[in-house]
């Protein structure tokens, strides 16, 4: 449920602030879409309406071993990565825009004492490619996969994992995710939660803010 709380209060005593990278940082499910696409329909299939629901919040190691089984592909797991790695990278990091008022967000909470995180399902490969490529590596002090650790989102792994490295309490921690499996992930983690507007889970966004405990459409809300 949320909480009232506007701009500034929301992160300001906080002492870390974890981000979920795609459809979070980055405008980028719809290139996951595109991915999934062509990727299938080379091998002779179309996207089943179910897909995006059943592999959401999972690893991208969980995800590869879902399409294998489901497809029942030839190809390892691992191949599977590098093969969606390859055709992602180029997107990621000469096509895909920051989320709204992402960059003045960061700009200005970065003069604070606050630390930052990636606690992400992608690739970590594509994750430092695209915060490269947008100048903002350096301003994260850790980045977390799912692969790294045991259980995918929403189970609360990857955030924990995320805060430890950080040398955060849970409870220190803000959360920032797009999806109902990633807020669950930050939840379960004993964190405070901010859902961030998608377009591409638009159909979510009722059960996101009574999920989380605050909600934005642009980053700027919290300036």
């Amino acid at each position: 449920m949320r909480k009232q709380k506007t701009g500034r209060e929301i992160w300001a005593a906080k002492k870390a602030l974890i981000f979920d990278l795609d459809g979070t940082m980055i405008d980028s499910m719809g290139v996951w879409k595109e991915i999934d696409d062509i990727f299938l329909a080379q091998r002779g299939y179309v996207v089943p309406p179910d897909l995006q629901q059943q592999i959401e919040g999972m690893s991208f190691l969980e995800t590869a071993e879902y399409f294998k089984e489901r497809f029942d592909l030839k190809e390892s797991a691992q191949e599977l990565m590098e093969l969606w790695n390859q055709m992602a990278e180029e997107w990621y990091t000469t096509k895909l825009p920051l989320k709204p008022g992402l960059e003045e967000f960061l700009k200005e909470v970065g003069k604070s004492r606050l630390r930052f995180g990636i606690a992400t399902s992608n690739a970590r490969s594509l994750v430092e490619a695209v915060l490269a490529a947008h100048g903002l590596l350096e301003q994260f002090q850790t980045i977390q996969t799912a692969d790294e650790i045991k259980k995918g989102k929403p189970a609360p792994d990857v955030y924990l994992a995320a805060a430890e490295k950080l040398g955060i309490q849970p409870e220190e921690c803000l959360v920032f995710e797009d999806v109902i499996m990633g807020i669950r992930s930050g939840k379960n983690a004993g964190m405070e939660v901010c859902a961030v507007y998608d377009r591409y889970a638009a159909g979510q966004e009722e059960q996101k803010q009574e999920l989380a405990d605050y909600y934005i459409r642009d980053y700027r809300e919290l300036l």
